[in-house]
């Protein structure tokens, strides 16, 4: 039994579900169009390798601290079935499954923050799942990210928290992900695959001999 491990953006899901989320929160009349803008000027950030992550997820939380948790909960629902559904992949899902039958424990391992993605590591039946993870007080957000942020060499961080946690280890480990910002933890584990990688990682991939594949169908972007 091995770890594989899975980014989620543009990896296990053909999109980015945390910029979904700013477009349905426009869309809902929860956020106006400037925080869409600027969504979207952060995630150009992000493809270029410049993004300040502490910045980011302050904007990006916020949000979530002017709402109740029952509010959250029920967008979310609507926001799975109008962004969300869209963007599952069935070679994704036979990924995952060959995974399964190996008996390897799955993980997906995301910057994106875990109000949106838990739902979506659910739906996908992963059942471990390491994320940015937003501050709670009584159950309700603040609008502030709380502990080490899930993103570049903060994901090795997070994963080696949670291998202390538990009674895993990267021997035979694989990690799946597109973005040239998850190369920290790339390097780390024994086998490397770049899925739909970016071209800063599609260069890195050839030139370390990582293998490259694809989990888009001929339809999808």
């Amino acid at each position: 039994m091995a770890l594989a491990l899975f980014d989620l953006d543009h990896t296990l899901i053909n999109g980015d579900s945390d910029l979904a989320w700013g477009e349905f929160m426009v869309e809902q009349g929860i956020a106006d169009a400037s925080f869409l803008a600027a969504h979207e000027a952060y995630f150009d950030q992000y493809v270029q390798g410049t993004l300040n992550i502490d910045e980011f997820l302050n904007f990006a939380l916020e949000p979530l601290g002017k709402h109740s948790r029952q509010a959250l909960d029920h967008w979310h629902q609507l926001f799975m079935q109008q962004k969300i559904e869209p963007m599952f992949q069935a070679k994704a899902q036979e990924l995952l499954n060959y995974h399964r039958q190996q008996g390897d424990t799955l993980v997906v391992i995301t910057a994106t923050n875990a109000f949106v993605t838990t739902p979506i590591a659910q739906r996908l039946s992963v059942d471990h799942l390491i994320a940015t993870t937003p501050e709670e007080i009584d159950n309700e957000y603040t609008g502030k990210p709380f502990g080490t942020p899930c993103f570049q060499a903060g994901k090795v961080k997070r994963l080696n928290a949670w291998l202390e946690q538990t009674s895993h280890n990267l021997a035979g480990s694989f990690f799946y992900s597109d973005s040239h910002n998850d190369l920290p933890l790339l390097e780390t584990v024994e086998h490397p695959v770049a899925v739909d990688p970016d071209p800063q990682l599609t260069q890195i991939a050839e030139q370390r001999g990582w293998p490259i594949i694809s989990l888009r169908s001929q339809h999808e972007d």
